[in-house]
């Protein structure tokens, strides 16, 4: 089921805030009934201002650029003064709200429109600095003015204590006011960031899947094309993986990072006919909300499809030990090696697939090689329960030390 659209404010075709066009926009509807519907809210206790605020500052920009024609800004412009004559008269007539107070208060609201308007970042249309300035002054000054009368009407009817804490929240209600368009930027700025960082980091994911996964069978299948059992087994287990991989999130199958990389090992020993010796020192549970240990098992396939293909060994030793503060992995060959200073810049596969993919989990990779002396992997990947096992085995070398005196006396 695909969520709803989200309302977008109109941009370049706005006359102050693009709300109305927005909503009008997304509802279908002419922009002038939204406009008269903001302006009979506004009669309400000032609902429609409210309104009008709220959705200027929660909806995002548009894209559209064209500017609104001449008619529709003047009569937008001058609905917005019925609006703001409706509220004062309402608010004095209906509901009985001092003169001194609503005047101010809507005073207040207009300068702080003007100040939202010229820093609005979404605005695209290109402006004069002195009219913007001019505006941008014009609206602090309404503001402070408005405020001021709010404060000295205040005055009239509280002790001095109330009359102090009330200039002090009237003078934060106005930096408020006046810095709005500040949070908005910020607000918006940083969820792009956050976002973009998602996209990157899956991005980042999938192109190492790829090209551990895929990339990887696709070149054995290229070699063996003249043996097509051999490409069916291959063809078959990596759509077996990759539907596992889409549907589930991880390349791990087992329930414990041991039984993982059993399944690993046994995967490339089916897949390129080599031995892959694994030897475990501890063990522990996996956690499917946590991506190190995919990030782990990931790095330690792609160390041993490397050694495979490229040592000219048939055996490989895979070395795991599971210690209170960190995991280690070694992956050893005594092939061929290589020289890491000189790997070509399109071989992806140590940097990528292993050294970013950890390192991105927070762990670290030590590749030590030469050319005729084999290659040793090494990759550690700290733990994030470490306190709660540091607080276990000091509790079992204190029940250990206690049977020990016990047993002694």
């Amino acid at each position: 089921m695909s969520s709803p659209e989200r309302i977008h404010r109109r941009d370049g075709g706005r006359v102050i805030g693009g709300v109305a066009g927005g909503v009008a926009d997304h509802l279908g509807v002419d922009v002038f009934r939204v406009r008269v519907v903001f302006v009979v809210l506004s009669a309400l206790a000032g609902a429609g201002v409210c309104a009008y605020g709220l959705l200027w500052f929660l909806c995002p920009p548009g894209d559209d650029t064209d500017p609104p024609p001449p008619g529709e800004r003047r009569q937008a412009y001058g609905l917005a003064i019925v609006g703001v004559v409706a509220v004062v008269v309402v608010g004095f007539l209906a509901s009985g709200t001092p003169a001194r107070f609503l005047v101010p208060l809507v005073v207040v609201a207009v300068g702080a429109s003007l100040v939202w308007r010229e820093f609005d970042t979404s605005r695209r249309t290109v402006r004069t600095p002195v009219l913007t300035w001019t505006r941008v002054i014009g609206g602090v000054l309404l503001v402070i003015t408005g405020l001021v009368v709010v404060v000295m009407a205040g005055n009239r009817s509280v002790g001095g204590l109330n009359s102090t804490l009330l200039a002090v929240g009237a003078t934060l209600l106005g930096v408020l006011l006046l810095t709005v368009p500040l949070w908005m930027r910020m607000w918006r700025t940083l969820n792009a960031e956050r976002a973009a960082r998602i996209r990157n980091e899956e991005r980042e994911e999938i192109a190492s899947h790829l090209h551990d996964s895929v990339l990887q069978t696709l070149a054995l299948i290229q070699k063996q094309a003249a043996d097509p059992d051999n490409v069916l087994r291959l063809a078959r287990g990596q759509e077996r993986e990759l539907r596992r991989w889409l549907f589930s999130g991880t390349d791990v199958r087992g329930d414990t990072l041991v039984a993982a990389l059993t399944d690993v090992a046994a995967a490339v020993e089916d897949t390129y006919g080599v031995e892959v010796d694994v030897v475990t020192v501890g063990d522990l549970a996996l956690d499917t909300d946590d991506r190190r240990w995919p990030a782990l098992l990931g790095a330690a396939r792609e160390a041993v499809i490397n050694a495979a293909k490229h040592s000219g060994e048939r055996r490989i030793d895979v070395y795991l030990e599971v210690e209170p503060e960190r995991v280690t992995l070694f992956v050893r060959d005594r092939g061929a090696g290589f020289d890491p200073d000189d790997i070509p810049d399109d071989r992806h596969g140590v940097q990528n697939s292993i050294r970013a993919r950890v390192e991105r989990r927070g762990g670290a990779v030590r590749v030590k090689s030469e050319p005729g002396r084999g290659t040793d992997i090494r990759i550690t990947m700290p733990r994030a329960d470490v306190d709660g096992l540091a607080g276990a085995a000091e509790e079992r070398a204190a029940d250990t030390t206690e049977k020990e005196i016990s047993h002694d006396g």
